[in-house]
């Protein structure tokens, strides 16, 4: 057959090739096995099946062992003759809808990139390293040239940068960097502190550049200088030492925010006095004196790394510090400077990158917010795109106003008269205007009201005892314009908060980056990073005089070198070819269509009329294309064809070629009917080939059977011989059709149903079962009957070493009638074989059962096990062997149909708490999500609302996993047939990274160990019936109880007894947690009226941590991690604690003894401050003694040391006596919930001892083992009373390598 270019040059994106005599050669690998190739090259017989259909998938079995040796695959397959498509790795993706590009992280390397995004966003530095050219610092060309100087790391920077700028993908790669820098494997896997890289990289970037004209890069961006000075009281003598510096470490423990950390830095003096004198080499003797230090030297781009990590001397062990820590968008360092004349826009910097870190001290997740100066990203939000943009100029300034505190502060002092007012009546002023005072609204972001008034000294003007504020002329003349026009453009310069959002040309583009992922993100988001585990780390700041030119803006090819340049670009390229390449491969489908009119039926089934060569094209098609795409160019293709064109999905069979469905829905893509490549189409008119109708579909399709009879032989009658032939049927043929093929009226047929390890078996078919098909009686392909002239239905022959068998050995199966139909018979027995169709055991059950004939269309045999239980309905095409059901087997005839093989039967039930009998059932789809899987069973349960997740009940018949992925399919999930799933109470929040699951537990979810908390005697407590002394509780182990101290023992060790495991969701409250841990035995033995009678901790070191106070403060915002216990103490009466109560255990000193009485909860307001004195009034209100009269300790059980607190003013540095340093939650008290103070009555006795006679047998105790003496039969006490505060020794951590970059030498 010829086929003209004509046709073929119309279809657009069609690849069409003729199949020629190329189909004849077989091509083998030099890995295809040897088996496979004989089996192709045996001779082959006329009665064969085609060669297509015989040879086995042995080619492709391990066709992805080795993925980068596709050199060595044939072009066709052996077995399907199918064309192997070289498979290439995939091109990295485009960039987002941001048009910027993350970067990879290499295994640990999230901190690298973090730091190379905010040296990428600036600018400056950027275009400083580009304009080294290639003569400065060499080519990689000559890299492992032994006498080439080449500097590899500024060349490796310039290419990541230009890759970042122009290369159209969604990530680099630091993979030449990390080479550039000598870093192995490992160290990439290794995690490391942001900061100290900073510090190594500019480093290692001075030395690379030195000898070029960017050795002086990093000093002239980043280098500044700080000014300490000391000054004599006496002879005004300073004396000064100057120090540089490319970061500033600020503290972030006790301190409100960076202005406050720096004020604290630049402002605040420390005095030499009294103990502590300095020694004037001018005055030549101790005096007093101050000590100051100043900013001396501002750099344009000020770098800013927060002190979070810190070590905690009492607990021996590294924290983060994540409390509230704020800083401002914009800053202004004049008040840090030393004093000048220069203008104060000098001073004024712009937030512009944040550094984020994600998790503890000892690990976590980088990721940075970028300020984009330059425009070069997509800043619109993709929901906002298609909306209209809105003019909010008004609202704008309606809420800038609310929001900046120097407009509403200007505009308060302009009403007064000479603008001038006490600063108590200012804030009384401020809460009228706003409804909020300024403690609330502005001191979380701006510190304390006069902090604020005093780093605004160019707008306000404090009185010398700060008691009243002035306006300067030239604010006030300023405030007056602004509050007549509303416009914060004049503000821009002094105000803490950078402009509005809402217009997007002039407002700022903000990104959060994060590795290879980057989102845009608002303003405001920044607020977030001020506390928490996930909080802002490292802070680089811009001047504000630094304008950048009009032609940077949205131009990332600014400043990038010629070379770069024309690299990017074939880089994009090659990129797009490679991209065009992957959808060509991963897209088009080989598709082999068989012409109708090439074809003949006989034999019962299609076979080409000349040749296969003939009869099969082959087309590549765009799966994304629908059918009536592929019909039309068919067509095209096909000039000669007439009338209707229909299309069927055909396959070979060792009969022919047989057709199976015939596609219909011209609308729907070929990937949607399920289309695969080297798929089989038969063209043709739907009706007839050659003139004769053909069957079509799964019941007819055509079988090739073996048929043996006995004929005689060429010596007479009484020598015979066996004779085997090949036969074709339908499937749905009876078997009676053998004998009508082969005219033996009077035969009677055996099948065999020898398994490949046993001897052969033959079995006889009884005569009624004639009448069934071969697929009723588990017939198929290759399968062999035998014919024997004999009448005699059970008897037994041996002929040619093969045994026949009679009726007496058929097995059956057992069915009982569960379909709540009234019938003769409960149960039948049904005979069948291993190979026998599940779907005609069914129908004969129906039929013996005298039941319903509609039951055929919507019944279903499901397996009883021994404990009566249904199992899994049995798919009606599977054998009994495919379905793994033995022979005697019960089976429950039930109503509904089975699921069809694309669908899973799944039981489900209502809480973790499974009875046998209980669960319901369901039939969906495998490639349902789980989200629409919860929505059918919420809706079968009748339950209602989106507070359910679901999870899969384990091996043990307990609740596993939650399913936290609700858009995957059950199938991606493992999902199976029979599986049960249990509907858990509680939300699943968003997912979260690998890392951060881990931390938290089961993705969302803790599973908190519940301990009961009964204090050693204290008064005002739960009297308990349930004995705490270590009985084990049902469900889980108890933790050994210590013997309680004597009567008056503070440091007894308490009694901690388990109760068990809960499993609640982060998003539960406190209240719903003490709920649900109620319900838990023995608690649940327990007269507890409410959870308002139970105190929540957290369990460190077999004691009680911290307490859970707010009842309706969701667990999440505890930050638990995944090991935090939970213990519950009993209260004898109702307690809800404010934010600012703090629970002490208060013990009175018994007078003339060295002991205590038993303690008492003291709830304290702390409102007022942590300090001494609002303790001691709330202690001597408490005791009703007077405030003078009473002395304070805190005790500390690890050391068996009590600490007075009443001399707390006489302790404290006389470096900085400022206020809110008498706070007793710092150093050296580390006051918290739970804690111990003994109180003292001064009116019966006045000494200073606080310890008991147990406080000096524990120091006695530790002193011996300190020493290496561990005899403790001379204590009197029990060891695990003395060392009840001792913590067992933590997990050992790997320890910390250090972070190297290596540098050649340029000098």
């Amino acid at each position: 057959m010829v086929v003209s270019n004509v046709g073929l040059s119309r279809l657009v994106g069609l690849g069409f090739r003729q199949n020629g005599l190329e189909r004849n050669t077989l091509h083998f690998s030099a890995s295809c096995p040897l088996g496979a190739v004989l089996g192709v090259l045996r001779v082959s017989s006329p009665s064969d099946p085609p060669l297509h259909s015989r040879v086995g998938s042995s080619f492709t079995m391990f066709g992805d062992l080795f993925e980068e040796d596709y050199s060595s695959v044939s072009n066709y397959q052996c077995g399907k003759e199918k064309k192997l498509k070289t498979k290439t790795l995939e091109p990295p993706a485009p960039r987002g809808f941001t048009n910027l590009s993350g970067i990879r992280n290499q295994g640990g390397t999230c901190y690298l990139n973090s730091l190379l995004q905010t040296l990428h966003f600036t600018p400056e530095f950027r275009e400083a390293l580009f304009s080294l050219d290639p003569e400065e610092l060499g080519s990689f060309e000559d890299k492992d040239k032994p006498d080439a100087k080449v500097r590899i790391i500024p060349l490796q920077l310039q290419r990541l940068f230009a890759q970042l700028l122009l290369l159209d993908q969604d990530a680099a790669s630091t993979a030449d960097l990390t080479d550039s820098f000598g870093w192995t494997s490992n160290e990439e896997m290794r995690q490391h502190d942001v900061q100290e890289l900073n510090r190594i990289l500019f480093s290692a970037l001075e030395t690379s550049l030195v000898g070029t004209s960017g050795h002086d890069l990093i000093n002239r961006l980043y280098h500044g200088t700080v000014v300490n000075q000391v000054v004599c009281k006496e002879c005004k003598n300073v004396s000064e030492k100057q120090e540089d510096f490319l970061d500033l470490t600020v503290a972030v423990k006790n301190v409100s925010g960076l202005e406050d950390a720096l004020w604290t830095m630049f402002v605040e003096e420390e005095m030499f006095d009294c103990d502590n004198l300095y020694h004037c080499g001018t005055c030549d003797r101790l005096v007093k004196a101050t000590k100051s230090a100043k900013l001396r030297k501002l750099p344009p781009f000020l770098t800013v790394s927060l002190l979070r990590f810190n070590f905690d001397f009492v607990k021996r062990e590294r924290y983060k510090e994540t409390s509230c820590y704020t800083f401002p968008l914009r800053i202004n360092l004049k008040p840090f400077c030393e004093q000048s004349d220069s203008d104060d826009l000098e001073y004024v910097y712009d937030l512009f990158s944040v550094i984020i870190h994600k998790g503890g001290c000892y690990g976590g997740h980088y990721h940075v917010y970028i300020k984009d100066v330059d425009h070069l990203g997509n800043w619109q939000f993709q929901e906002e795109e298609s909306k209209p943009v809105v003019n909010l100029k008004d609202l704008q300034n309606e809420e800038e106003i609310d929001d900046d505190p120097l407009i509403i502060l200007k505009a308060i002092l302009l009403q007064e008269e000479n603008n001038v007012i006490p600063v108590d009546q200012l804030g009384q002023k401020l809460l009228k205007k706003t409804g909020m005072s300024w403690n609330k609204k502005y001191r979380k972001q701006y510190g304390p009201l006069r902090k604020f008034l005093q780093l605004h000294s160019q707008i306000f003007l404090l009185s010398s005892d700060e008691s009243t504020i002035s306006l300067l002329k030239n604010g006030s003349l300023q405030a007056e314009s602004d509050f007549q026009r509303n416009d914060q453009h004049i503000f821009k310069t002094f105000t803490s908060k950078s402009p509005g959002l809402n217009d997007k040309t002039s407002c700022p583009h903000w990104f959060d980056i994060n590795d290879s992922k980057v989102q845009p993100i608002k303003e405001k988001e920044i607020e977030r990073q001020f506390q928490g585990k996930e909080s802002a780390y490292m802070l680089f700041y811009r001047k504000s005089q630094l304008q950048r030119p009009p032609e940077a803006q949205a131009n990332p090819r600014y400043g990038v070198p010629r070379h770069l340049l024309s690299e990017m670009d074939a880089a994009n390229i090659e990129l797009q070819l490679k991209r065009a390449e992957w959808d060509s491969t991963n897209n088009n489908l080989e598709l082999h269509l068989h012409l109708g009119p090439h074809y003949h039926f006989f034999s019962g089934a299609l076979h080409p009329v000349v040749s296969q060569a003939e009869s099969v094209w082959d087309l590549t098609f765009d799966k994304r294309k629908t059918l009536g795409d592929l019909r039309q160019s068919i067509f095209q293709l096909l000039e000669f064809w007439e009338g209707d064109m229909v299309l069927s999905v055909a396959k070979f069979v060792p009969a022919g070629l047989h057709v199976y469905q015939t596609l219909d829905g011209d609308d729907l893509t070929l990937w949607e009917m399920e289309i695969v490549d080297g798929e089989d189409l038969f063209v043709w008119n739907g009706v007839e080939v050659g003139g004769i109708q053909i069957p079509t579909g799964n019941d007819c399709e055509p079988l090739l059977i073996n048929v043996l009879h006995l004929a005689a032989s060429s010596e007479g009658d009484k020598c015979q011989q066996l004779i085997e032939s090949p036969h074709v049927f339908p499937s749905n043929a009876q078997m009676g059709e053998v004998l009508t093929t082969l005219a033996v009226p009077m035969g009677v047929l055996f099948i065999n149903t020898t398994d490949s390890a046993e001897e052969e078996n033959w079995v006889a078919i009884p005569r009624e079962d004639l009448k069934k098909t071969f697929r009723e009686l588990g017939l198929g392909n290759h399968s062999s009957v035998l014919i024997q002239d004999s009448r005699d239905d059970n008897s037994v022959l041996l002929k040619q070493g093969k045994w026949f068998t009679g009726m007496s050995e058929i097995s059956w199966l057992q069915v009982q009638n569960l379909c709540e139909l009234e019938s003769e018979e409960k149960q039948v027995k049904i005979s069948s074989t291993m190979n026998t169709v599940v779907f005609d055991i069914r129908i004969k059950a129906i039929k013996e059962l005298k039941l319903m004939k509609e039951l055929a269309e919507n019944s279903c045999l499901r397996p009883i096990d021994r404990n009566g239980k249904l199992l899994c309905p049995v798919p009606d095409s599977y054998t009994l062997k495919e379905a793994e059901l033995k022979m005697g087997s019960s089976l429950g005839l039930c109503p509904g149909k089975a699921p069809t093989s694309s669908q899973l039967f799944l039981f489900f039930t209502v809480g973790s708490d499974v009875q046998p009998g209980t669960e319901m059932e369901i039939i969906v789809e495998e490639t349902m999500s789980v989200g629409d899987c919860l929505k059918l069973m919420l809706e079968k349960s009748g339950l209602s609302g989106d507070a359910w997740h679901l999870r899969k009940m384990d091996w043990c018949y307990e609740a596993g996993e939650p399913l936290c992925e609700e858009d995957a399919a059950l199938r991606e999930l493992a999902i199976r047939s029979g599986d049960t799933l249990l509907l858990i109470e509680g939300k699943l929040p968003p997912p979260t990274q690998p890392g951060l699951k881990r931390m938290l537990g089961f993705g969302g979810f803790l599973r908190v160990p519940v301990w009961w908390y009964q204090p050693g005697g204290p008064t005002g407590h739960w009297k308990s019936p349930v004995r705490m002394n270590g009985t084990p509780s049902p469900g889980g182990v108890c933790r050994p109880a210590s013997t309680h101290g004597a009567p008056g023992d503070p440091h007894g060790e308490v009694s901690l007894h388990f109760l068990g495991d809960l499993e609640i969701s982060e998003d539960a409250t406190v209240a719903e947690l003490k709920s649900q841990a109620m319900t838990l035995s023995p608690s649940s033995e327990l007269a507890i009226p409410s959870p308002a009678f139970l105190r929540a901790w957290t369990v460190e070191g077999q004691r009680p941590s911290r307490l859970l106070r707010a009842n309706q403060q969701q667990l999440k915002e505890y930050k638990l991690g995944r090991n935090t216990e939970i213990c519950l103490e009993p209260l004898e009466k109702e307690e809800n604690l404010g934010p600012h109560d703090a629970v002490l255990r208060m013990q009175m000193r018994l007078p003339g003894q060295r002991a205590y009485a038993p303690c008492a909860d003291l709830v304290w307001d702390t409102a007022r401050g942590w300090t001494a004195s609002s303790l001691r009034q709330r202690v001597a209100y408490f005791c009703a003694l007077p405030v003078e009269k009473i002395e304070i300790a805190k005790y500390f059980p690890e050391k068996f040391e009590w600490l007075p607190i009443s001399s707390w003013n006489q302790q404290l540095t006389k470096r900085k006596k400022k206020k809110k340093q008498d706070n007793l939650q710092g150093a050296p008290y580390y006051l918290k919930d739970g804690d111990t103070i003994g109180i003292k009555n001064l009116l019966v006795e006045d000494d200073e001892d606080f310890s008991t006679v147990r406080d000096d047998l524990g120091k006695e105790t530790q002193k011996q083992l300190a020493l290496g003496k561990k005899s403790q039969e001379a204590l009197c006490v029990p060891s695990s009373d003395l060392f009840s505060g001792a913590k067992t020794p933590g997990r050992p951590r790997a320890p910390e390598a250090s972070l190297s970059i290596h540098v050649g030498s340029f000098r």
